[in-house]
């Protein structure tokens, strides 16, 4: 008689897929909120490539507007800059973003379907 075949570690089921992130939603939605348009929110979610495009927009607005850069660019940049940090903080507020490993970043008492 066979025995029944496991299934292989390696195979994330749709389940595991939606799992609630360990990382805290009020140290997320507050770091959007005060140092989002810095991007330091996305390094706390380990979401670094999104991170390090937050703060390369930020430096090049802050260059333009200060350090007589393009004033088009710089309004160009921060634009983008604020529009993605709204974006970004809308998401996390209605229980949408995922961290740096998938996992959505849930709000208390959220439930995933």
């Amino acid at each position: 008689m066979r025995s029944p075949r496991r299934a292989s570690s390696a195979v994330v089921g749709f389940a595991d897929m939606k799992k609630c992130s360990d990382k805290s939603y009020a140290y997320a939605v507050c770091l959007s909120g005060i140092f989002g348009f810095i991007g330091i929110q996305h390094f706390y979610m380990g979401r670094y490539l999104e991170g390090l495009v937050d703060v390369w927009l930020t430096a090049v607005w802050v260059y333009c507007f200060f350090f007589g850069g393009s004033v088009v660019l710089g309004v160009i940049a921060l634009a983008a800059d604020l529009i993605h940090t709204f974006i970004v903080t809308i998401m996390l507020l209605t229980g949408s973003f995922k961290d740096g490993e998938g996992k959505i970043i849930c709000y208390p008492g959220q439930q995933l379907h």
